[in-house]
């Protein structure tokens, strides 16, 4: 079930990982120390190039009088609010753009173009989630609290319904991600009156993203009103499955572990390090996925820099991958087709009560702890056709990993050091 020693799963000592976060926290010198105009540009541009695609797309919506032209409209619409959520309005959110003080491009100004509140959405997702990813009754996100995606979570007759709850959220995500904001600031907040302000927040928001979206558009087109009003809800349902889809990849995919409470107890800088590696996952993707996605392909690299620019997450990765292999971490990543399938062979599977499924809460493959390896040791131990138990060679192969990572940072650092 989760992990609850991160140390003993990982095979790694108290020194090693202190190793790994020195490591990372070179990375993170190197990026915030060579940022500058290139990457001032790069959002530039991308603003630019958003708001370019979206006039097209309106332009193009009202004024061809062919269904094929409004299939293009409704797509490249849907595409420039993908880019607006994720690349622009989830990145500028983190802070990955504050350094550059630009008032126009900062985390405490920015306004999305989707239901949710902004600054709501900032407590939820950047403190509830990112500081405590995975980690169960703690991170928030990890099921959006209604989906069962571990059997850490005990199953109850409603997750019956999670296959059918789960495609209504995918439809509704931005919605469904509003509610989840205002209930996670409702809770930490403290009088009625703050809980009631926060709500009407809520309300104005969505009602003038309605209004917009839904009346005035529409209103704009004339006779053509009805067109525009199924393009809008079209791109709008577009947008929100390719979000769910981005998202559920980089968090519910086999690899993306879970942590009990205990793992957070005393955590350090380090330790927060190596449990973003565990707990998150990535699909492999080129520039322009990339891209579409706002880089959150790369989500292990963004859990451990949330706040570093996005364009950058690409070089990022090379040596976040390289310092993995070194560690003798696993790096989960693998296409988006294989990753979609794997969340949701999850999703449907713990629907189900665990008395149905085959495998134990401690092998599953959709999650894994420390624990699995003494359930192993403990078990019969399987007898091979020649007689001989396959025991020794599992407790070889862990003894190995236990001991391999150590010998290989070493190896690594001594290597970096000699050619310094």
């Amino acid at each position: 079930m989760a992990i609850s020693d991160i140390a003993q799963y990982a095979h790694l000592s108290p020194a090693d990982i202190e190793a790994l976060g020195a490591d990372l926290d070179e990375i993170r010198r190197d990026i915030e120390t060579s940022r500058g105009q290139r990457d001032a540009a790069y959002i530039h541009r991308t603003i630019a190039f958003q708001r370019a695609l979206e006039v097209g797309s309106r332009l193009l919506l009202g004024v061809s009088p062919s269904w094929v032209g409004w299939a293009v409209g409704t797509v490249t619409l849907a595409l420039a609010k993908s880019v607006e959520n994720m690349e622009i309005g989830h990145n500028v959110g983190h802070g990955q753009w504050d350094w550059m003080n630009d008032p126009e491009i900062h985390s405490n100004t920015w306004e999305w173009d989707m239901a949710g509140v902004s600054s709501q959405w900032r407590y939820a997702h950047n403190y509830r989630h990112h500081v405590f990813t995975n980690v169960l009754e703690m991170d928030d996100d990890l099921g959006f609290g209604f989906m069962r995606v571990t059997r850490d979570q005990p199953w109850q007759p409603r997750h019956l319904l999670q296959p059918i709850r789960n495609v209504l959220l995918a439809i509704t995500f931005e919605w469904g991600i509003a509610l989840h904001d205002l209930r996670a600031v409702q809770t930490q907040a403290s009088t009625t009156p703050r809980t009631t302000h926060l709500r009407n927040a809520l309300l104005r928001k969505t009602a003038r993203q309605a209004v917009k979206d839904y009346l005035v558009f529409p209103a704009l087109s004339g006779r053509r009103w009805r067109r525009t009003l199924i393009a809008n809800t079209t791109a709008n349902v577009l947008r929100n499955l390719w979000a769910y889809m981005v998202i559920f990849c980089g968090h519910f995919p086999d690899g993306a572990e879970k942590f009990t409470a205990a793992v957070v107890e005393d955590e350090s800088k380090a330790e927060w390090y190596l449990r973003q590696m565990l707990g998150t996952a990535n699909f492999d993707a080129g520039p322009a996925l990339a891209f579409w996605s706002g880089n959150l392909c790369y989500q292990i690299e963004h859990h451990l820099f949330p706040d570093l620019p996005s364009n950058r997450y690409a070089e990022i990765a090379e040596r976040v991958r390289a310092l993995c292999n070194d560690y003798d971490l696993p790096y989960t990543s693998g296409s988006l087709v294989r990753q979609f399938w794997l969340t949701m062979r999850t999703l449907h599977k713990l629907a189900l009560p665990d008395r149905v499924l085959s495998a134990t809460p401690n092998d599953a493959p959709e999650t894994a702890s420390e624990r699995k390896f003494f359930d192993t040791a403990l078990a019969p131990a399987p007898v091979a056709a020649d007689g001989s138990s396959r025991r020794s060679g599992l407790r070889t192969a862990l003894r190995n990993r236990a001991t391999k990572a150590p010998e290989r940072t070493k190896r690594a650092r001594k290597m970096s050091i000699s050619a310094a």
